[in-house]
Order: C-alpha cells, then sequence, then structure tokens
C-alpha cells in the first residue's frame, strides 16, 4: 500500500507541474491570438506555425480542464488506472505544448532580428519562459512514466470518474445511470463528432464575425478544417489516455475510424502547408476560396482512401470472419503486437 500511494502522490505532483506549464503558455497564447496588435507584431502569426498555435490554444485548456477536474476523484476506487491515464492525458497536453513552442522557434529563427521589437520582442521572452517551464515537466513525466509499477489499464475510465462525481450531486444523480454510461461508451465515435462540430461552429462562427466574413464558402471550409482538427484530437487523445473505454469494434470499422483520423490530419497538415502544396500543384498564388478548398479537403480525402487501403492489406480478414472484433485497448492500433486478436 505505501509504494502504491508514494506512486500516487509522485503523480499528482507531476501533473501539477504540467498543469502549471499549460496555464502559463495558454495565458500567452491567449494574449497573442487575441489582441490584434499583439497579433500583428507576432513573429508567428502565418501558416505553417500559427495552425499549429490554434490547435492548441483550444485543445490544451481542454485537456488541462479535464485533468483537474480528475484530481477531484484522485482518492476514489481504482487510483492506480486513474494516476496512469491522467499522466498520459498529461503527456499528451504537454506534447501539444512543446510542438507548439517548436513551431514557435522555427518562425523565430526564420525572420531576421531586426524586424523584433516592441510586442515582438515581449513573445519572444515569454517564448523562451515557456519553453524553459516545459523542459523540466517533460523530465519529470518521461521520469515518472519509467518508475515500476506504471501499466496500462482500462478498468476504471474518465467517464466513470464522471459517474461517481455525479451521483453525489442531487441534481445530476438521476442522469448517472448505467444505461446512460453505457450509450455513451457505444456511441463514443458519435459523441467525438457531436463535440468537435459544436466547438468547431463556435471557433468559426467568432472568427467569421471578427474578420467579417461574408463568404458562405470560407466559412463552410473553416468549419470543416477546424472540426476535422479537433475530431482527430479526440479520437487520438482518446486512444492514447483513456477518456471513454470503447467496446469491441470489427475490423472494418476500426480500419474506417483509422483512415478517417487520417484524413482529418491531412487536412490540417494541408491547410499548413497550403502554400507550398499550391506552389507544387498549382500556378499562380492560391487566393481562390474553391481552390483553396480543394486542395485541402481533397488532401484529406485522399489521404484516407490511401490509408484505408494500406490498412486492408497490412491487416487482411482473419479466420473468424467479418464479425471479428477488437478491443480498444490498442487505441487506433488494429491488432496488439504478441497476440492473436
Amino acid at each position: 500500500m505505501e509504494p502504491m500511494e508514494k506512486n500516487g502522490r509522485v503523480s499528482s505532483a507531476v501533473v501539477w507541474v504540467s498543469l502549471a506549464t499549460a496555464t502559463a503558455f495558454e495565458a500567452l497564447t491567449v494574449l497573442e491570438t487575441q489582441d490584434k496588435t499583439v497579433r500583428a507584431a507576432s513573429p508567428w502569426q502565418d501558416d505553417p506555425y500559427d495552425v499549429m498555435m490554434s490547435l492548441a490554444q483550444f485543445t490544451v485548456p481542454m485537456l488541462a480542464l479535464v485533468i483537474a477536474l480528475r484530481l477531484l476523484t484522485w482518492r476514489a476506487p481504482g487510483g492506480a488506472d486513474r494516476a496512469w491515464q491522467t499522466m498520459r492525458a498529461a503527456e499528451v497536453m504537454t506534447t501539444l505544448v512543446g510542438l507548439t513552442l517548436a513551431f514557435e522557434w522555427v518562425a523565430v529563427i526564420a525572420r531576421t532580428p531586426s524586424s523584433f521589437s516592441g510586442w515582438a520582442s515581449v513573445l519572444i521572452s515569454g517564448l523562451v519562459v515557456n519553453s524553459v517551464l516545459t523542459v523540466p515537466a517533460v523530465l519529470l513525466l518521461v521520469r515518472c512514466r519509467r518508475r515500476p509499477g506504471s501499466s496500462r489499464s482500462r478498468r476504471q475510465d474518465w467517464l466513470g470518474d464522471v459517474v461517481f462525481v455525479c451521483r453525489r450531486i442531487p441534481v445530476l444523480r438521476a442522469w448517472a445511470d448505467a444505461d446512460a454510461v453505457d450509450w455513451v461508451r457505444r456511441r463514443a465515435m458519435t459523441v467525438f463528432v457531436v463535440v468537435s462540430t459544436l466547438a468547431a461552429a463556435a471557433i468559426t462562427g467568432a472568427q467569421a464575425i471578427g474578420e467579417h466574413w461574408t463568404d458562405p464558402l470560407l466559412i463552410t471550409w473553416m468549419l470543416i478544417v477546424v472540426a476535422t482538427s479537433d475530431l482527430a484530437f479526440c479520437v487520438i487523445s482518446n486512444a492514447i489516455a483513456g477518456f471513454i473505454t470503447r467496446p469491441p469494434r470489427t475490423r472494418t470499422r476500426r480500419i474506417a475510424e483509422a483512415a478517417m483520423v487520417a484524413g482529418c490530419v491531412a487536412i490540417s497538415v494541408a491547410t499548413a502547408f497550403r502554400d507550398a502544396l499550391w506552389s507544387v500543384l498549382g500556378t499562380g498564388t492560391l487566393t481562390s476560396v474553391p481552390a483553396l478548398a480543394a486542395l485541402t479537403l481533397g488532401a484529406g480525402a485522399a489521404t484516407s482512401v490511401i490509408a484505408a487501403a494500406l490498412l486492408l492489406a497490412r491487416f487482411p480478414q482473419g479466420p473468424s470472419g467479418p464479425g471479428r472484433h477488437h478491443s480498444d485497448a490498442a487505441g487506433v492500433h488494429l491488432r496488439r503486437p504478441g497476440t492473436n486478436r
């Protein structure tokens, strides 16, 4: 019992360090994206840097919120599962922060030092501070991950903790029954799609109002780009941290979901590097919204088709027939190494 409690205290401390790092990152990110004067001086205001920063701006606080809420149930039953899964979520959050900082450093290196003055100098100073804070958080996460006794488990997922809390709140107690939990687990992908679409609608609406957009195609394109980016984040982060334990799925469905996620990621990558792609595939400057939509969404569709074909070839139909199922314990992978599943 004592080693387990000690590991729990260590994990909790590392999670708090990760949350502090994410808070400092988010404070600077909100400043540099929401204030027009500051944004105009930002060295990383343009793509491909802005795509990564925009993704982290919303996903990092979402992860920080669910991690902080789970700390409320830290001592509830299933502590070993909870500590491991929360650490994984902290790893995802810190990775997003680290990747965004790396993109920002590339933007700084790509620009001439003479252009750094006023707010640009302030933002670069903040970048240095965030980088210094992120390094120890990464080292602590790596060290804690290697501690003895850390193991992968999905017996107690995050949805179970939500039910645990709701059952102690009279107003929410009626909703926290086994049928509701089972419905969410069986329709996890539907939940991810709805949440991603609602978040994308809010972000796109705010962007359209702030930038005075009137082109329906441009608004629709951004809605699709943001929604697919959020959907990929939900599916991948769920596979890593185990927010919702999903029931077994057929081989066909797992391949379809993996191909869809690959296409969603490709849309974000194509959006970030659209000018470079257009210079290879097209002529002139990419200024047409229909061309922009065709380039980015076409890249996503093509990637999904290619990914599905590769996965079908890599994982041919097994002897158990089309009804063969796979658990979610392997994340987005179709087969757990070393087993016959």
